[in-house]
């Protein structure tokens, strides 16, 4: 296993975020999380990814524990790319992208071709090389969502966590950021919001009621109508999509 979680816990004063989670991801696979708001799938990411600290439990990836890993070696194999990003700075695409190195440089030492050559790889897998000279203001949603996963890819992680990557972005630029994500050779969990995103692209799927697991499984097993009803208070019919663990979700309107 890839990412193993065992009975996390966190929370803030006297509020239980995360609640006893424990879950196990495979080399290679995608992890969906999905929940109503407020159930805990932002700081579950943070858990996973070393940018928060339980108050107990522990995570492991790569076969090692993450509280015993510097920050600086474990964001040379995890990356978190965030739900937007956005800054007044004036500055390109490859500049943006090139911030992705600094796990692998030291104050000290210049820019190689090795660090040259891991932007444009990472450029070239979102599709934005071309775009590299363009300055970071004038890009879409949807190209400034790839140009971030880019500065993620090019720390060449083993592991990579997105909080609702596609998040205010419209259908197209959704369907197009998940699926270049699913197409990467890394080992992915991501925070959905859209149930049917989640179905399409996802390998399993853990379902996050006030903090606590309370489905996980593939999206088939996980996304039915007793679910819907029980943790998002819809109305749902389920139907098979094009692949049998990947269902479509028709929600019922009264």
């Amino acid at each position: 296993m890839t990412v193993i979680a065992k009975n996390l816990v966190w929370g803030v004063k006297r509020r239980t975020i995360v609640q006893d989670v424990s879950l196990r991801v495979a080399k290679g696979e995608t992890l969906g999380l999905i929940g109503p708001n407020g159930s805990g799938k932002s700081s579950l990411l943070r858990l996973l990814s070393g940018l928060k600290t339980p108050q107990s439990g522990s995570v492991r990836i790569m076969d090692q524990d993450i509280a015993r890993v510097s920050r600086r070696a474990l964001a040379r194999q995890v990356a978190f790319v965030q739900q937007n990003a956005s800054t007044d700075t004036n500055v390109s695409v490859c500049d943006v992208v090139r911030l992705g190195r600094t796990p692998h440089r030291s104050a000290l030492s210049g820019w190689t071709a090795a660090d040259e050559d891991a932007v444009m790889t990472a450029l070239r897998q979102v599709d934005m090389a071309k775009r590299r000279s363009q300055p970071w203001q004038t890009l879409s949603g949807g190209e400034r969502q790839r140009v971030i996963i880019a500065r993620a890819l090019a720390q060449n992680p083993r592991v990579m966590f997105l909080d609702e990557p596609t998040n205010h972005l419209d259908i197209h630029h959704q369907i197009e950021i998940l699926r270049m994500v699913r197409a990467l050779d890394l080992t992915s969990v991501v925070a959905l919001h859209d149930l049917n995103l989640a179905a399409m692209f996802c390998d399993k799927i853990i379902v996050l009621q006030s903090g606590r697991v309370v489905a996980f499984g593939t999206p088939a097993e996980v996304l039915t109508r007793t679910l819907l009803r029980d943790v998002f208070r819809v109305e749902a019919e389920i139907t098979a999509g094009a692949h049998a663990d990947h269902p479509h979700i028709r929600f019922v309107t009264a």
